[in-house]
This record gives C-alpha cells, structure tokens and sequence, in this order.
C-alpha cells in the first residue's frame, strides 16, 4: 500500500495572534493515590508542547489559552521514568476547547470520561461512526506487516490489498461526508473534511460543497480559512492546470528546473528508496520508460530520502535501473517540490504534457501502461 505520512494540516494553526480564549481541565483519578505525572501534549504546527502536572490525591489540573479547538493527548506516568521512555503509555486522545472541561477516571486515563466539552461529544460520535470500517483497515495493514518479505515486493500483493484498502477509504468518505452534511456547525466536521481533503487523491469537486455548506461561523475559525487555504493550493494541481515548476539539485548538486523538460511528456515522480510500494512499482515506470523514451517521454524523479539516506537513494537508482533523471533536496517530507504538489503518501505522480499542463495523476501499472498507449498510439 502506498506510504502515506501522517500530516499536521494546516487546517489547525495555534496563533498568538489569534484570538484567545482560557481552558481549564479538572481531572479526577480515583484510584491514583501516589503522587504521578500527567503530562498534556499536543501539536502546533511543526512545534510539539509538552506540558506536565502532578497527580495529588487523585486530582489534577490544567489552564491554558486556545484560539480554535486543537486535539492533545494526556499520558499518565504510573512508572515515573518521563514521557519519552514509556511504551504502551496509558493516554487518552481528545479535545481541548474554551471554557471548563472536567475528567473523570479510576485508575487508567484510557478509560477515563470526559464532560462539559460539545467538541469531545460530538468527536465521539464520529468515532463510533467510522471505527468499524477504520477496524478492517487495521486488519488489512497487519495482513501486510505479517506477510513474508517475498510477498511484500510482489506487485500483485501490494495492488491487491491497495485495491481492498482503497474501497474501505471510500467508505470512509462516504461516512464522513454524512457526518459533514448532518453537522455543519461542528468543528469535528472541519477534521472530518480535513481528512477528505488531505488523501492521496483529493477531489475537488466534492469538497468544495461540503465546504460551502459548513456553517459561516465556522468557516471564519482559524482552522476554516486554514482548510480553504488548503483547498484552494489543491486547485493548483487539478487535471488541466499548468503543473507548478520548482528547481531540485541531482545527487552531484547540478540544479534542475521541472521546466527544462518543457517540450516532452514527463512523468513526475514522487518516491523513496525506503518506499517498498516505490521500489515495487519501479519495474513498471522502467518498463514504461523503456519503451516510449525514444517518442517525446521522459521521467522526473524526486525522492523523499533525507540526507543520511543519501547513499540508500542513489543505490535504489542503481539496483532498480532508474536510467532517468532523478533530484533531491533531501529533506525528506519537508521536500519543498512534495510540498509544492501536497504529496502525502508515495508513491505518487503527475503526467505533464508538452505544454507543462497536468494530464493525469496517480497512474500506476495498467493504468499508467494504457494512458500512456493512448497518448502515443
């Protein structure tokens, strides 16, 4: 299945700027009577906040100030050895909105419930909506951490649960979109249409509506005009419009423009050597490029690899044959050419025409063999 990254959208930027509002947390752990850390984080962009305080007699607390609802996790330290060093951590996922939220448990923050929060209701019951459909997910993705490795390099292995874990994505939508339609006014239905917005393959033409359809209050948060942000940058890489041009140096540092290729069809490419969904497709792009390179076509690659993976990078393009043009920031998912073409998951890619206009995306195996029949028949 592709390597999909999970993402800290835009969508929920925490600002000083912002205007803020108090929240206080009261929680109550009924069977904790040592004293023990909690510890309340959550992520701001790029930034992770850790904050901590101690449980007494069961009790503990915490304040801050919060623009939009933000989802955080509160972990408890029973063993006292710091929040990084726990495996298998007793948390509880849930939301932090204005005003005063209380929680109540026993023993275990997993199990523990939370009241006086609309935003942790209304998230509970799109949990129960969607978990039977994430529940075969799972069972999918362990059905593929299970396999033997030969099985896992084999092509018709990978399509095949792709093409079962595709199906359950868009179940997910659909399960999604219900909620978004039936509750425009909630802010779980901006993470629900964050989560639409943000897959492999994004339309646009469904999300606007739903979109447009939320309520005016909520589209004037700062995470509705950072989800409009979004969808509108999402409209630049519509079929048909002129693909964004970006400069990447080669593995020897000799930088290279996506608009030097202006005048070819040109396959870009977003992979990395330690893609084992890349690597497995790779055979059908040599293929494809093999066959049609002499007749106007051309491969761009741009590998999410990082600058330790370096070595990794040119030796996948050596093993695999990848006798095209290959470039790389080596940032990793920070590659600004993957950010330029919100690439979340690898792999993926965008056939350009002649004219530098995108044509067709996400082509992989027949689809990308008869697209390109089409083209050049």
């Amino acid at each position: 299945m592709k390597i999909v990254r999970l993402v800290a959208l835009i969508l929920f930027p925490l600002s000083a700027l912002a205007q803020t509002a108090t929240y206080t947390l009261n929680g109550k752990m009924s069977g904790v009577n040592n004293p023990v850390k909690i510890y309340l984080t959550y992520q701001s962009g790029k930034t992770l906040t850790v904050d901590s305080a101690v449980i007494k007699k069961g009790s503990f607390e915490f304040k801050g100030q919060v623009a939009d609802p933000f989802r955080a996790k509160l972990i408890i330290d029973h063993q006292g050895l710091g929040a990084k060093a726990l495996k298998n951590p007793d948390l509880l996922f849930f939301y932090i909105e204005k005003g005063k939220m209380s929680i109540a448990g026993t023993d275990s923050i997993s199990k523990a419930v939370i009241s006086g929060s609309v935003v942790n209701a209304e998230n509970k019951q799109h949990d129960e909506l969607i978990a039977p459909v994430l529940a075969k997910q799972n069972v999918l993705m362990n059905e593929y951490y299970t396999a033997p490795a030969d099985m896992k390099s084999s092509r018709e292995f990978q399509q095949g649960l792709e093409d079962r874990y595709n199906l359950l994505n868009d179940k997910l939508k659909e399960l999604d979109t219900k909620f978004i339609q039936a509750n425009p006014n909630s802010f779980i239905s901006l993470y629900a249409l964050a989560a639409i917005a943000g897959g492999t393959a994004p339309e646009i033409e469904a999300i606007e509506p739903l979109l447009n359809g939320l309520s005016l209050q909520l589209k004037n948060t700062l995470s509705g005009k950072g989800l409009s942000s979004q969808i509108a940058s999402l409209k630049r890489l519509l079929i048909g419009a002129v693909a964004p041009d970006f400069t990447q140096p080669t593995a020897d540092g000799k930088l290279v423009k996506l608009s030097d290729f202006k005048g070819k069809y040109v396959l870009l490419d977003f992979w990395a050597s330690w893609c084992r969904p890349c690597r497995a497709e790779n055979p059908n792009v040599v293929k494809m490029y093999n066959q049609y390179k002499d007749k106007n076509f051309t491969v761009l690659g741009v590998s999410l690899d990082n600058a330790k993976a370096k070595n990794s990078w040119l030796a996948a393009i050596e093993k695999d044959q990848l006798t095209w043009n290959h470039v790389s920031d080596l940032k990793g998912w920070e590659n600004a050419a993957a950010q330029l073409y919100l690439v979340h998951a690898i792999p993926q890619n965008f056939l350009i025409n002649p004219e530098g206009v995108i044509v067709a995306k996400n082509l992989r195996g027949e689809e990308l063999e008869s697209k390109l029949k089409e083209i050049f028949k």
